[in-house]
């Protein structure tokens, strides 16, 4: 992977665009980036991590936060990065989510995050989607953000942090960089199948002892198996069967027994039977002889009941004709009664009488003709008294409308008379309103320069404290400085008098002198009391140049608060505190005043059109009406005399105050009447003339039936179920007597009585007790029969559920013994998981690479140990990291290195990570990578033994990027991109070599 280009839009702390061109840059494969603290030199990382892979490294992901204070409002963040990897070039182009300002209103919205890929080799399709990105981008450089941000953004504190953390931490950052997940689902995988083994294996042993308890429960025993249950299954099957045959010969010998005591009980019974059956039929024939008298009664009783029957059918007839004439002669009086109500009709009932005769049917026809005619003649006038009632409820509501519209007229002339002053009124208002409006923007910017002056004022008085704070710490600062200074050049001259005591103590023996050039030393320096070494020298220079980084950051913040200080006042001008907040307050209230008329004017202006626009439509209201009025009251006075010429003409047709359609109806219903009472009188004489032909047939045929006269004959009536009754009861009689002659001349009855009385007492007892033995010996037959069945049943049950737990405990065994080695328990000597394993092995391939690295820049004194033992108090093992020292030939922990060696330590374990990295997703060239800091611990020839090692990384074309503060680094990296920080935001510059 080599970067190309980068540029940044409000991103971080960089408010416009910035541009980084790494291959100018990097020309000679060595660049530096440096610039004060806070100004941006780690954002450069961040935007090449984003523009990959849509986030940015560590603790400032969770602030989501990229957009750049400093840009102007709506302008988008944005990275564009130009780069070749894996062999393709390619364009990214990132923006973040970020919030941006409303088009409309006030507030802020969401933007999304956006991306696109573009493929500058013309191969393959241009991508557009943030998922589609991310596959391609991991996909070329077969590692993941996690990975990347520790191979090629190397941050040394994180590897100094990794060297000294126990082996839990380690192996949790081993795990984020190598991907162990298909070691870990191997784990989870003989876990699991262990699990489920185990269950299963569960579930057969509670078959066994399930299908045991049944055995037992079967058998009639306590729970409970032998060591072999199969054998024991079996002993309990020939016992249950034993027990069964005995109780089936039992059985046999019951029934025999019951069988015979059955026979006797039954030949008792049939004998105490037909005894009995003679003497109910002898008790029988006695009732039957005395109940003689009683028969013949019954018999005469119904010979009557039967002559009687022609005579009551001819009674029931002359009653029904007496009933019909009595209700044909209720209906005759209720017509004569409806008719006489009227005076007519009364007159009518005078004429006529009863019973009726010819001239009577010839009067009633006579009447009902004439009031028919009087009906026709009363519905012409009926018709013409409606056609005029309409025309007066016609001309009352022609009335009523006329007086609504004078209402409506007289409305519409008084609201014309106000109309006029109300619309000057609301010219006037609205002519107000206008002005104030106009000035709506003039007031606003009264109002920001107001508020303006009042907030510089509050930023002044906050600003001139800081200034005073700065300029304490300023002087502070310099006076560190200076002391650190005279501080190092004291040390520097007393280390340079001591120097021969220096040079004498590194002389061994054979030693030439880097003075004289002997190797005899006879008479070495010796260090005086107090003497400076190298380490004290290099101790105060690093701390000189704190101070003076610090002197330096101190006078650049006193010098920006004095800009501040007089830009602010500037703005502030002449006015205090009071007066500006006064002036405030009134342009406040003047452009609120201003806003309030623009916001009312669009009101009034409507209403001013509303009103001229009614005055002109009741100006045509106005003509509407008054011609209206005019047309009704014409209308009204001609319809007023032609219903005056009708109401005469009805009054002296049927006089005043007559209600025709009464008079009509009740005409009507007199005619309907009368000729229903004609009908109903010719029906009345009809049914008299039949009830006097039905009563002489009924004293005829009670003559011919032989009774004395039509009351005897009616005494003599009986009902149907009285005659079956005496039929049934003659009947049952005659046969009683027969049966019971019958079973008197039964042969086997003649024998029965011919024998001594049976008593079947002691017979029932004897079959009762050979039942009930029968019945228990069945009853344990069955129980003994059913518990065999069960108890084999289940015994092969058993027998197939032990057969079936053998093969599968083994199988579980073989499987737990492996899941535990996986585990790093059991027979693991190492006490190592599989992916505790597999991240030693990648731990200790990290070891030899960065020991390589280590020992060039140590001078060949140190290199990595991999300890690949048991971790203590259960802790993983394989992940112990300590370094060898080849002067003392002793391996000890990495915490006792001082900070320049964690620091060349931490450098080569990154190297390391990055090349095993790098090998294990394809062998991926990392042509440009970062290196973060800390190489202001480190002496002059330690930095000389790095450098030769970043010029080892460099070689073959790789571009390498040092983030540092150090002075030193300037003079000897000549391609720098310094970052500039600044108020508007920060800014680059770029010095290529």
């Amino acid at each position: 992977m080599r970067l190309h280009r980068l540029e940044v839009t409000a991103f971080g702390p960089f408010g416009g665009t910035v541009t980084v061109d790494f291959d100018e840059l990097g020309a000679d494969g060595l660049f530096l980036l440096h610039g004060q603290t806070g100004a941006g030199k780690t954002t450069i990382l961040d935007a090449v991590a984003f523009a990959l892979y849509g986030r940015v490294p560590g603790a400032r992901q969770e602030g989501k936060r990229l957009l750049s204070d400093h840009a102007e409002p709506g302008t988008p963040p944005k990275v564009v990065l130009e780069a070749t990897i894996g062999g393709r070039p390619l364009r990214l182009t990132r923006s973040p989510e970020y919030q941006r300002p409303k088009l409309r209103g006030t507030g802020t919205t969401k933007e999304n995050a956006k991306a696109s890929l573009e493929w500058l080799d013309g191969v393959g399709q241009n991508l557009n989607r943030l998922d589609e990105i991310g596959e391609a981008v991991g996909r070329l450089l077969g590692m993941s953000a996690d990975q990347f941000f520790q191979v090629v953004l190397l941050p040394q504190g994180d590897f100094a942090r990794f060297l000294r953390a126990d082996t839990e931490e380690r192996g949790l950052l081993l795990e984020r960089l190598f991907d162990t997940g298909r070691f870990a689902t191997v784990e989870e995988w003989f876990a699991a199948r262990r699990r489920a083994d185990e269950a299963t294996i569960s579930g057969k042993r509670a078959a066994v002892d399930r299908v045991a308890a049944q055995v037992s429960a079967a058998a009639g025993i306590e729970a409970g198996a032998d060591a072999d249950p199969v054998e024991w299954s079996r002993r309990l099957v020939e016992e249950s069967r034993e027990a069964a045959d005995a109780a089936a010969a039992a059985l046999t010998t019951a029934k025999q027994v019951a069988s015979r005591a059955e026979a006797t009980l039954r030949a008792a019974r049939e004998t105490r039977q037909l005894q009995d059956r003679a003497a109910q039929a002898r008790v029988r024939l006695a009732e039957i002889d005395q109940g003689r008298e009683q028969r013949d009664a019954l018999a005469a009783e119904r010979d009557r009941a039967v002559r009687a029957v022609v005579v009551a059918a001819a009674d029931g007839a002359a009653e029904r004709a007496r009933g019909t004439l009595r209700r044909e002669l209720a209906r005759v009086d209720e017509l004569t009664e409806i008719v006489g109500r009227e005076h007519e009709g009364a007159v009518l009932l005078q004429r006529i009488s009863w019973p009726d005769t010819a001239n009577d049917a010839v009067t009633l026809a006579d009447a009902v003709r004439g009031w028919g005619a009087d009906v026709a003649r009363l519905d012409e006038l009926i018709g013409r008294d409606a056609t005029r009632r309409q025309a007066h409820a016609d001309l009352d509501a022609a009335r009523v409308r006329h007086a609504e519209l004078a209402d409506a007229d007289r409305a519409v002339s008084d609201r014309r008379r106000r109309l006029p002053g109300e619309i000057e009124q609301c010219e006037i208002r609205l002519s107000g309103l206008r002005e104030l409006a106009a000035m709506v923007a003039h007031r606003a910017d009264q109002l920001d320069a107001a508020r303006e002056k009042v907030a510089a004022a509050e930023e002044l008085g906050r600003v001139r404290a800081l200034h005073t704070a700065a300029s304490e710490r300023n002087e502070q600062a310099r006076g560190a400085h200076l002391d650190a200074r005279e501080l190092l050049a004291d040390l520097r001259e007393r280390r340079i008098a001591g120097m021969a005591a220096e040079l004498a103590a590194g002389l061994g023996d054979g030693d030439h002198c880097p003075v004289c050039g002997s190797v005899d030393h006879p008479a070495r320096a010796k260090p005086a009391d107090g003497a400076v070494t190298k380490a004290d020298e290099d101790a105060a220079r690093t701390a000189e140049q704190a101070r003076a980084r610090d002197a330096e950051v101190a006078a650049a913040a006193l010098t920006e608060l004095e800009q501040r200080v007089r830009e602010l006042s500037v703005k502030v001008g002449d006015g205090d505190t009071g007066s500006l907040a006064a002036a405030l307050r009134a342009a406040e209230r003047a452009h609120d005043e201003a806003r309030a008329a623009a916001a009312s004017e669009p009101a009034v202006a409507q209403s001013l059109s509303s009103l001229r626009a009614e005055a002109e439509a009741l100006a045509g209201r106005a003509q509407e009406l008054s011609a209206e009025l005019a047309a009704l009251g014409q209308r009204i006075a001609g319809d007023a005399e032609r219903l005056a010429d009708l109401d005469r003409e009805i009054e002296l047709a049927v006089g005043p105050e007559v209600d025709l359609r009464a008079r009509r109806d009740r005409i009507e219903a007199l005619a309907a009447a009368a000729n229903a009472l004609r009908d109903q009188r010719a029906s009345a004489s009809r049914a008299a003339t039949a009830a006097a032909d039905a009563a002489a047939h009924a004293e005829s045929a009670a003559a011919d039936a032989g009774f004395a006269d039509l009351d005897d004959a009616r005494t003599a009536v009986r009902t149907q179920g009285r005659v079956d009754e005496i039929d049934a009861a003659l009947t049952a009689a005659r046969e009683d007597r027969v049966r019971a002659e019958a079973v008197l001349a039964d042969p086997a009855v003649v024998a029965a009585v011919a024998a001594d009385p049976v008593d079947t007492t002691v017979a029932e007892a004897e079959h009762v007790a050979a039942s009930t033995a029968r019945d228990e010996a069945m009853r344990i037959a069955t129980a003994a029969d059913d518990r065999a069945a069960k108890v084999e049943h289940y015994a092969d049950a058993l027998h197939a559920e032990v057969q079936a737990l053998g093969p599968a405990l083994r199988r579980y065994e073989e499987l737990a013994a492996l899941a535990e080695v996986v585990a790093g328990r059991g027979q693991n000597a190492r006490k190592m998981s599989l992916r505790s394993y597999v991240l030693a092995a990648r731990l200790e391939e990290v070891a030899l690479s960065a020991s390589v690295r280590l020992r060039r820049m140590s001078g060949g004194r140190y290199e990595f140990v991999h300890e690949d033992g048991a971790g203590p108090r259960g802790k993983r093992g394989g992940l112990g990291l300590d370094i060898r020292d080849d002067y003392t030939g002793v391996v000890r922990s990495a915490k006792t290195l001082s900070g320049g060696e964690s620091f060349l330590a931490s450098l080569a374990l990154a190297l390391g990570l990055a090349d095993v990295v790098a090998a294990e997703s394809g062998g991926l060239v990392l042509d440009t990578m970062f290196i973060d800091e800390g190489f202001g611990t480190l002496d002059a020839d330690t930095l000389e033994a790095v450098m030769g090692v970043l010029d080892e990384l460099r070689e073959g074309g790789r571009v390498v990027g040092i983030v540092s503060h150090v002075d030193e680094m300037r003079q000897r990296i000549p391609s720098r991109l310094h970052v500039l920080r600044g108020r508007e935001g920060s800014t680059l510059e770029v010095m290529a070599g």
